[in-house]
């Protein structure tokens, strides 16, 4: 039996930062997981060895590319198992840095899975085979979430494979589809594509990464489909049928032939909240009809002692987002008056070129009828773009017309993901286009995208010729 102040369910990007805050803050805490280390699935299984292995197609990219700069190099050979330990390299790094972490922070670290007892108490069995009873003032449900595999489209085949099973590298297959056509698809169908497979990417929706604006995705479309072999949208996978040369896959809409035969499948239609707890039944805590956990801006469940954080609890599923959203649940248990309440969560896809985006989108703003101004720069005029041979970007910023307030950012092009940190302190500190102007970036970089954004809305930019309208 242990008693602790608090507990946190789940040891990905969101439950270890609660974790080490609340241990930080002088509180009793124990940390659940069923991996040896924190980490969580962004950890192993996701975010981090999809960079890696998309850090290393990049630099196949590139050193293709080259040949048009007058440096060219032999066709790369792949060695499997050496990129493999190389991506299994860099989560063990970080995955035990976050065990040496919890060690220094005194935190109890159970390896293992938690059962509800009750509203205060926790039933953890071990992976050592005995089990804990854990008594706790305050719990955080920190479960994250699951790839979603949908009824038609799971098969008992190792060659149908989710994100998890693709970032383990089987093969380099001839031929790959890839059932999904939002950022993980992209992500992982692009580091396939550039290891050698003939990569078919199919989207049930009219375009790529459905939701974010148009003009972004329509610059990685071209390049897209370019690197990949097709895109089929208003396209849909209704069948898979195992044969012994490949996954017979039958579509639905805008295809032809309606059957087509594929290596490997890689299915990556989205996420679904791991919120199946046992006995969460026992608590208060309620469940909306998407699975996801329902909390208060103070991350707090129906169940007064026990919050919920991270995927479990909502859209975007990010674990930025998670993170942040652990560290108001445990200053709100330590008694602080917090909330979570952000202007702007950044999204980034790690594709090339990458896009990126905070605050409101274009797409938004015309759905809530909202009257807004928008100051685009394209990277064709940035010096540095120019020096890269990448001058295919954009730079653009939604503005408050009246207040020049700037509400949201969007971003194309190489380091997209790095850029648009300024645009998300930009959102929350109420920035407008005068001090986005006025801030003097440095030269020749990308980020004077931003700011020469900002000399387009007055129609002052000295590198493209946009007078201001009326």
């Amino acid at each position: 039996m242990s008693d602790v102040q608090v507990v946190v369910i789940g040891a990905g990007p969101g439950g270890y930062a609660a974790a080490f805050l609340a241990a930080d803050l002088g509180l009793k805490t124990a940390l659940v997981d069923p991996e040896v280390n924190p980490g969580g699935v962004c950890v192993y299984r996701g975010c981090i060895p999809s960079k890696a292995l998309l850090h290393v197609a990049k630099l196949v990219d590139e050193s293709r590319h080259a040949k048009a700069w007058g440096i060219e190099f032999g066709e790369p050979r792949v060695d499997l198992g050496k990129l493999r330990a190389f991506k299994d390299n860099v989560v063990k790094r970080l995955t035990t840095g976050t065990g040496q972490l919890a060690k220094h922070r005194k935190v109890q670290y159970l390896q293992g899975i938690a059962a509800i007892v009750d509203a205060h108490t926790l039933q953890v069995k071990l992976a050592a085979g005995r089990e804990e009873q854990v008594r706790f003032e305050h719990a955080i449900l920190a479960t994250g979430s699951v790839p979603a595999i949908p009824p038609p489209l799971q098969l008992n085949d190792p060659r149908v494979m989710d994100s998890t099973g693709a970032l383990d590298l089987p093969e380099i297959p001839s031929s790959l589809l890839v059932v999904g056509g939002g950022y993980i698809g992209l992500e992982l169908g692009s580091v396939y594509g550039t290891l050698g497979s003939a990569v078919t990417v199919v989207e049930m929706t009219p375009g790529l990464l459905p939701g974010a604006d148009r003009d972004l995705v329509d610059i990685l479309a071209k390049r897209v489909k370019q690197t990949m072999k097709s895109v089929l949208l208003n396209a849909k996978v209704v069948e898979l049928k195992p044969e012994e040369t490949g996954i017979r896959v039958t579509f639905e809409g805008d295809v032809d032939p309606k059957q087509q035969t594929f290596s490997r499948v890689l299915v990556a239609v989205g996420r679904r909240p791991n919120s199946k707890i046992a006995g969460l039944e026992k608590t208060n805590v309620q469940v909306d009809q998407r699975g996801f956990i329902m909390v208060d801006e103070q991350r707090r469940t129906h169940e007064p002692s026990i919050f919920a954080i991270g995927d479990v609890v909502g859209e975007p599923m990010l674990a930025h987002k998670a993170s942040h959203e652990g560290r108001v649940a445990v200053e709100v248990i330590a008694g602080e008056n917090v909330a979570f309440a952000p202007r702007a969560i950044p999204a980034v896809v790690f594709t090339d070129p990458e896009i990126a985006w905070a605050g409101l989108t274009e797409t938004q703003a015309a759905k809530d009828n909202r009257r807004v101004t928008i100051a685009k720069f394209p990277w064709g005029a940035s010096g540095r773009a120019i020096t890269l041979d990448r001058t295919d970007g954009l730079t653009k910023l939604i503005l408050d017309p009246d207040s020049e307030r700037l509400l949201g950012v969007g971003l194309v092009g190489p380091g997209a993901g790095e850029l648009i940190a300024e645009g998300v302190l930009g959102i929350e500190m109420g920035a407008n286009a005068t001090d986005l102007k006025l801030s003097i970036h440095p030269h020749p970089t990308l980020t004077e995208t931003m700011m020469e954004s900002a000399e387009v809305f007055f129609g002052q930019a000295t590198h493209v010729y946009r007078p201001k309208r009326g």
